[in-house]
């Protein structure tokens, strides 16, 4: 392993919004010559937040749609938790599942989006790649976590919050290179040579042959094969499907009433950010414009009816996680091996 102060070393922070990326976006800037992220950790998607224990995960702060909201998820260089005892427990946490041959160190985590100024003083030579997509996508793909259920209303706010604090972060960091999601997927060439120039190395020849490994994800029990040397493929097909599931939602749902509320909510917010809610759905001004005092007033109490039905969902799920712990913890092992074979003869 090299010196603790070799001046070469790099340390380069994949950061964004759950399910905006950063997974595969981490795993490619990776295979960039030289550099290295973190493998085999045993954990979902490799991420360093969840091989330490210095701060509190994301999970530990509400999970996708909530961590932001908690004040305890926004870290800077005045952070309590900025101790030379804790910055050598985080390096060495993550130097445990890097390749500490290589000269780049990569690490992934999306709500290190909000960590960026506590990483830069933790990390000397320190670099952050921000990747931002469409917040349709990003809110719907999230809500397919059920133990995390949210609310839409609650993850559209929570990107504004997010990226708000990550705006006001943004001037104090020395090496920021910012993508969006959508330019990614059409031209992955181009920003992994922009990205090679931005931390100072370079694109790999597409290898002849290749190795592959399995990445753990929660949504299969198997995990995702991924090639260790060559370029993960993106495709804009993912986010076409979201945006048009979000139009249907728009015209055809028994509960357009509340979707079409918070188009007109979020839509000058989200423009901001150079996205829309209406971008290309016929006659989709109409839907900004038919706001009416009895219209935003069903909106509203729909919201309210979203966000409690969501949190009534996620108490229930806690709970019969909660019991079947208890249950484990309690019934001997045989009877548990004896139920578990039952059903999967049922099955």
């Amino acid at each position: 392993m090299r010196g603790e102060n070799q001046l070469d070393r790099k340390y380069v922070f994949i950061c964004g919004m759950p399910r905006s990326g950063t997974s595969m976006l981490g795993r490619n800037v990776g295979r960039l010559q030289d550099c290295t992220d973190l493998k085999n950790t045993g954990t979902i998607e490799d991420e360093g937040q969840n091989v330490q224990n210095v701060y509190p995960t994301a999970k530990e702060l509400g999970g996708p749609g909530r961590f932001g909201f908690d004040t305890r998820g926004h870290r800077t260089e005045s952070s309590t938790l900025l101790t030379p005892e804790n910055v050598s427990k985080l390096r060495a946490s993550w130097h445990k599942y890097w390749n500490n041959a290589k000269r780049i160190y990569v690490e992934k985590t999306p709500s290190n989006l909000l960590a960026t100024r506590f990483l830069q003083a933790a990390f000397a030579n320190s670099y952050f790649i921000i990747i931002r997509r469409h917040p349709v996508p990003v809110a719907i793909a999230c809500q397919k976590w059920k133990f995390n259920v949210t609310s839409l209303d609650n993850l559209f706010a929570h990107w504004l919050h997010c990226y708000a604090l990550y705006e006001g972060d943004r001037k104090y960091l020395k090496r920021v290179y910012e993508l969006r999601y959508e330019d990614y997927v059409e031209d992955q060439d181009k920003y992994h040579k922009e990205i090679a120039a931005f931390i100072g190395t370079e694109v790999p020849e597409p290898p002849k042959e290749d190795t592959y490994r399995y990445v753990m994800q929660w949504r299969k029990p198997t995990g995702l094969r991924v090639p260790e040397k060559g370029m993960e493929k993106a495709s804009p097909i993912h986010n076409q499907k979201y945006l048009d599931r979000w139009h249907r939602l728009l015209t055809e749902s028994p509960f357009r009433v509340y979707y079409r509320y918070l188009a007109r909510k979020y839509e000058s917010q989200f423009s901001q950010y150079g996205y829309s809610l209406i971008s290309g759905l016929p006659n989709g001004n109409e839907v900004l414009h038919e706001g009416g005092m009895i219209a935003n007033g069903l909106g509203a109490l729909s919201c309210r009816a979203a966000d409690t039905g969501a949190l009534m969902w996620r108490a229930a799920l806690r709970c019969k996680v909660a019991l079947r712990r208890a249950a484990k913890a309690i019934l001997p092992q045989v009877l548990i091996r004896k139920l578990r074979q039952l059903r999967t003869t049922e099955v």
